[in-house]
C-alpha cells in the first residue's frame, strides 16, 4: 500500500472537470472526511484564484499554489506546502529558487518539458512533468518520459507530474488519437529506474495483467524510494484513481 499512499493531489479546478470553485472544495472536503488513502488531499489552485479561495469559509488541509500569474502572489495565510510553476527560459531552478525564497516548509516544483534532463536541482526543490494535456501533441512519447524519470532517479531529484493521467494503465483515447499515459504506468517505471532497468517498455505496456503483476513484486525498499522521487500527481478526478487500483486487486475497499 506505501506504493500509492497520498498519491493523488486534488486538481478539480483544472481541465477536464474544472469544477466551480465551490464545488471543488466541497468535493475536497468530503474526500477529507472519507479519509481515502490515496488522496494526498492538497487542493491544488491557481494563483490566480488564490483571493476566491481565500474568501470561502472552508480551508483545505493543504493547498498546491499554481503559478499562473506574472507574480507570486502572497500566501502566509494559507496551508500552501508547495509552488509549482513554468521554468522561465534561461533560468536554473536554483536561480528561480533563490528569487522566489519560499518560506520554510513550502517546497518549489519547476515545470520543465520531459526532454530537459540531467538538470541541477537544490534541495528542498524539485521538478514537474506534464504528461498530457488537451491536445495530441502535449502527449510526451514513453521514450522521452522514460528518459525524464531516468535522469530525476538517477540524479535523486524528487519530481511530480500532471495532466493526461486519467486512469492507472495507458490507454488509447479515440477523441484524440493518443495513447494515454497510465499513472500506474508511471509509478512503475519510476520503480523500474531505481532498480536500475529502462522505464520505457513500462511505460509502453497496455498489459494489465503484467502491469499487476509488476506492482505485486515491487519490494519495500524500492517502493520507498520511488515515493520519494515521484511525489504525487495531479488529477482532475479524486474518485477514479482508487477505483481503478481497488479493480486491479491492488489496494483494498476503504469506507
Amino acid at each position: 500500500m506505501m506504493l500509492y499512499t497520498a498519491l493523488v493531489d486534488d486538481a478539480g479546478l483544472f481541465p477536464p472537470t474544472s469544477l466551480h470553485m465551490d464545488e471543488a472544495l466541497a468535493r475536497n472536503r468530503r474526500d477529507l472526511e472519507r479519509g481515502n488513502p490515496v488522496l494526498t488531499h492538497r487542493f491544488l489552485c491557481p494563483a490566480s484564484r488564490i483571493d476566491r479561495l481565500r474568501a470561502k469559509d472552508y480551508r483545505p488541509r493543504r493547498i498546491g499554489l499554481i503559478v499562473d500569474t506574472p507574480e507570486l502572489p502572497p500566501f502566509d495565510d494559507l496551508p500552501v506546502d508547495i509552488v509549482e510553476m513554468p521554468l522561465p527560459d534561461g533560468e536554473t531552478v536554483e536561480a528561480l529558487a533563490q528569487r522566489l525564497r519560499l518560506p520554510d516548509g513550502v517546497r518549489l516544483f519547476a515545470e520543465v518539458p520531459p526532454r530537459r534532463i540531467g538538470m541541477d536541482v537544490p534541495d528542498g526543490a524539485g521538478l514537474k512533468v506534464r504528461c498530457g494535456g488537451l491536445t495530441a501533441d502535449a502527449f510526451p512519447a514513453a521514450e522521452q518520459l522514460g528518459m525524464f524519470i531516468r535522469s530525476c532517479v538517477e540524479r535523486d531529484v524528487p519530481f511530480k507530474a500532471t495532466a493526461g493521467l486519467h486512469h492507472a494503465v495507458r490507454h488509447f483515447d479515440p477523441s484524440l488519437g493518443v495513447d494515454r499515459h497510465g499513472f500506474l504506468n508511471l509509478l512503475l517505471a519510476v520503480c523500474e529506474a531505481a532498480e536500475g532497468r529502462d522505464p520505457a517498455p513500462v511505460l509502453r505496456s497496455t498489459d494489465v495483467g503484467h502491469l499487476v503483476r509488476l506492482a505485486h513484486a515491487v519490494s519495500e525498499e524500492t517502493a520507498k524510494r520511488a515515493r520519494r522521487l515521484l511525489v504525487s500527481y495531479g488529477s482532475c478526478n479524486t474518485s477514479t484513481p482508487a477505483e481503478d487500483l481497488q479493480a486491479l486487486g491492488l489496494i483494498e475497499e476503504y469506507s
